[in-house]
């Protein structure tokens, strides 16, 4: 009798593995076809992956070599920013520049006069990041390379919209930025 069990044992496993059993081949034919459809899927994925890494949303190239701005910091004061413009400030001078933080916001800020500044917003109009460099009289996004000069126009793309212009005062060492 065992050794009856053992044909019959063997009978079953070869049978799994021939055209003899419909139903296993039907779901041979499914697993093959769940991984092509898989495999496929995937490689769709990763193809639109890279494309749209290639593309950055819209052209134009991150900048490699531009000088960072430095950073001041700022204190909010009810509707203003407050900084203070010492003899060490990168704003102490005229055409200085440097990225103003708060907690009212990050500003673009150069000094245009002896007595005149413009601060603008820190975020480039084309991908929302925060503009981080300036050559010589131009704010450089570092994301794709969008060029503004100090009062918010665009120079170079891909950006097409103006940075947001925010008013300014000065007074006894003391810029005062309307918000």
């Amino acid at each position: 009798m065992l050794t009856l069990l053992r044909r019959r044992r063997a009978t079953i496993n070869t049978d799994m593995l021939t055209e003899k059993n419909p139903v296993n081949k039907n779901a041979e034919a499914v697993s093959r076809r769940t991984f092509c459809v898989q495999a496929c899927q995937t490689a769709s994925c990763l193809a639109l992956g890279s494309l749209a890494q290639a593309c950055g949303g819209g052209g134009g190239s991150a900048p490699s070599n531009v000088p960072q701005l430095s950073i001041v910091n700022g204190s909010v004061s009810g509707a203003t920013v407050v900084v203070q413009v010492d003899s060490a400030s990168p704003l102490a001078a005229v055409g200085g520049a440097a990225q103003v933080r708060s907690s009212g916001g990050v500003f673009l800020v150069s000094r245009t006069a002896q007595d005149t500044f413009t601060a603008l917003t820190a975020t480039c109009t084309h991908e929302t990041c925060t503009i981080t460099g300036f050559d010589s009289s131009a704010y450089i996004c570092p994301c794709h390379g969008s060029r503004f000069n100090t009062t918010g126009r665009v120079l170079n793309g891909p950006a097409t919209t103006a940075l947001r212009t925010f008013a300014t005062q000065f007074s006894n060492n003391v810029l005062t930025i309307s918000l």
